[in-house]
């Protein structure tokens, strides 16, 4: 999702493209990419390939597929992106494009680190299928208010605290409006930054309440909260997508 951002916002130059990868990058170890070769910039690493994508207009959005729920996917990534969970999908004068990452962790649970390749495709354009199945932000915004009090409730109902004292905390917080802490491009506007906050707080919270079958006594219970909790996350997983929808940037 933070390179379908930093596509939008980096500019021209060696500092601005320095920070998108810092932010993109974080911790990881230097993402690589990968695909044919009319798609894939020489040297193969990711600062090459946002510096081919960000040196004119350009049209970039995250999607975060779901079985059953594709997001207007192209059909081509569709397994690849399903597999991963996320794409991000580019429109440039050379053409549309997704990529797609695939994420290895390794070292020990007390210093985790990542390996990233980024698959490119050449595909179809992608913007009228996209629009018309995530809808707009005003829309997100609003359909994400009406889920964060359904869920909010469902997890108090559920008394997750009680059968599980040590999500107190992460309850807590996930009612509180506290920035995910993302390294997001500085200048993007309220509304999309209210949108990414309230979608990653529904996502945590269909995490917290999908852990395990905590509070629900019987196998009824435990379907009608599993079917309510994957309503939420299409909703919270839509918004976040429609958060990172923008167009033809100009060139810095």
């Amino acid at each position: 999702m933070l390179l379908a951002f930093w596509v939008q916002h980096v500019g021209a130059g060696s500092e601005p493209l320095r920070r998108a990868i810092a932010a993109v990058q974080g911790d990881d170890e230097p993402h690589d990419v990968r695909g044919p070769v009319d798609v894939t910039p020489v040297g193969g690493q990711l600062p090459d390939l946002l510096a081919e994508w960000a040196s004119g207009p350009r049209e970039s959005a995250a999607l975060l597929p779901a079985p059953g729920d594709v997001m207007g996917l192209p059909a081509a990534i569709n397994a690849t992106a399903l597999a991963a969970g996320e794409c991000v999908l580019v429109t440039t004068p050379l053409g549309s494009f997704a990529a797609v990452p695939d994420v290895q962790e390794f070292g020990s649970i007390y210093e985790i680190g990542h390996l990233v390749s980024w698959t490119v495709s050449r595909v179809p354009a992608w913007r009228g299928a996209l629009l018309g199945t995530v809808g707009s932000l005003a829309d997100s915004e609003r359909d994400l208010r009406a889920a964060l009090v359904s869920a909010t409730e469902a997890l108090a109902a559920l008394d997750v605290a009680r059968w599980r004292p040590e999500a107190a905390a992460s309850i807590a917080a996930l009612r509180s409006d506290v920035d995910p802490g993302w390294s997001l491009p500085p200048g993007l506007d309220g509304r999309r930054i209210r949108v990414l906050v309230m979608a990653a707080r529904l996502r945590a919270i269909v995490a917290l309440a999908t852990d395990d079958d905590g509070g629900a006594i019987n196998l009824w219970q435990a379907d009608q909260r599993s079917t309510a909790l994957r309503e939420v996350d299409r909703a919270a997983r839509r918004a976040l997508c429609a958060a990172t929808v923008q167009t033809d940037v100009p060139q810095a």
